[in-house]
């Protein structure tokens, strides 16, 4: 591909090649209800014509490897190139910042299983929530996806280097009922190593116990009060957080962290430090979908805003510098306190805990912050019982630096690690 780029006339091409395997069971109430074995491969190619701040960018794919599929390809990246506007701010990394080191991670580790072994785990996590009460009555499947991928990227920098990775899930989610009144609940574990997927036995009990807790949930009155995110929800937080200082909405005056940097945006018991080296981390990489090296840096440190998130495209929009962003965030560990889940009910004392959000009712312009949510109110620091029906709303703004405590009781979820986090107060929409 760089080669037929190169002849072609392109002035710089990047292009990435890749493949992957997988399989994915889904069992429901005892019986098969998916089976499904992927594999894919693909080629994407991206040239450009002329050098900035007048180049001009094309880009195409094919799963085709047949070397006239490629060279076709490139064909079509070029005549595509030729015929777009200038973009001043086209074209690929400064060769300066690409990775030149590449230390191993640990990321493959395949999980060699028949598809009958693959329906027996997932067997074994739904028989151990149904084995709980006679009051988990349905499931809405439990779920075994084990995936391996590799790739190569390369552009006429003289960047080429690849990895293959693998992502092993397990999950479940099931329904309780009492007295014709239902709740739902789930859980689930991710790891690139199959030994440290969750026991299946443990998840499935987990999602079960979690499902009859939610039985006799009430309403509860409108009020203001603080509000205590439980670890999953915490981390949807802090993933609108890197949406709002990622370099795309940024750069289209589409977030209200603009012009934040060296700001206090967080209270300032918070920290988030980006970890890309972490072995065997879920979202680990010594460099970025372009190329660029990727490095460990504090993005938040005691609340105050260090970094965005930027590829090379976003950072020459705002006249920065690339953090390594492209394709998104890598490992970020947020920081903020010692306190375990109940120690963090203790300080929490009366106020909402929240477990599940529903909805999208996020404004990234403003930092308006409205969404579904259903939970626990909390009463002298213990679970008093379950709420629903029930609405949270706030600004992000006043969220981030009311932040009273972050929780010991980290969970992973995709590239965020967070535990619970607290906030001094939300306005609670209920009756």
């Amino acid at each position: 591909m760089l080669d037929t780029a190169r002849r072609l006339g392109a002035s710089a091409c990047e292009c990435e090649v890749s493949e992957g395997y997988g399989l994915s069971v889904t069992v429901r109430k005892g019986a098969v209800d998916t089976i499904e074995h992927n594999r894919d491969k693909g080629i994407g190619v991206t040239v450009y014509c002329g050098e900035r701040p007048q180049a001009r960018r094309g880009h195409a794919s094919t799963s085709d490897f047949s070397p006239a599929a490629i060279a076709q390809t490139v064909e079509a990246a070029m005549a595509i190139a030729k015929r777009t506007a200038v973009d001043d701010c086209a074209g690929p990394p400064e060769p300066e910042l690409l990775a030149r080191q590449f230390p191993d991670l640990d990321l493959f580790h395949p999980w060699h299983l028949g598809t009958e072994e693959a329906i027996g785990i997932a067997r074994r996590v739904e028989r151990a929530a149904f084995a709980l009460s006679p009051k988990i009555r349905n499931s809405e499947g439990a779920t075994l996806s084990t995936q391996q991928f590799q790739f190569v990227l390369a552009n006429s920098h003289g960047f080429m280097h690849g990895f293959p990775t693998s992502r092993h899930t397990l999950s479940l989610s099931v329904i309780a009922e009492d007295r014709g009144a239902m709740q739902r609940d789930d859980w689930y574990s991710a790891a690139r190593v199959p030994d440290r997927v969750a026991d299946p036995v443990a998840l499935g009990r987990y999602a079960g116990e979690r499902a009859l807790a939610r039985l006799g949930a009430r309403k509860i009155a409108t009020r203001k009060a603080p509000v205590l995110f439980e670890a999953p929800a915490a981390a949807s937080l802090i993933g609108t957080f890197v949406a709002a200082a990622s370099g795309s909405n940024l750069y289209r005056q589409a977030s209200f962290l603009v012009d934040a940097l060296g700001k206090p945006v967080f209270s300032p018991v918070v920290s988030i430090e980006e970890r890309p080296l972490e072995v065997q981390g879920l979202a680990s990489s010594p460099y970025d979908e372009e190329g660029v090296a990727t490095t460990e840096r504090t993005v938040v440190r005691d609340g105050v805003l260090q970094g965005y998130f930027l590829g090379s495209y976003s950072a020459r929009k705002l006249g920065l510098r690339s953090t390594g962003s492209a394709g998104g965030n890598h490992n970020l560990v947020v920081r903020g306190g010692g306190l375990d889940f109940r120690g963090m009910l203790k300080q929490l004392q009366r106020g909402l805990l929240v477990t599940e959000l529903l909805g999208h009712g996020i404004n990234l312009v403003t930092g308006d912050y409205s969404q579904g949510a259903a939970g626990y109110w909390v009463e002298g620091g213990e679970i008093a019982y379950p709420v629903e029906e029930i609405t949270i709303a706030g600004n992000l703004r006043d969220m981030y630096r009311g932040i009273a405590a972050v929780g010991s009781d980290v969970v992973v979820r995709g590239s965020r690690q967070c535990g619970s986090i607290l906030l001094e107060q939300m306005t609670i929409a209920g009756d």
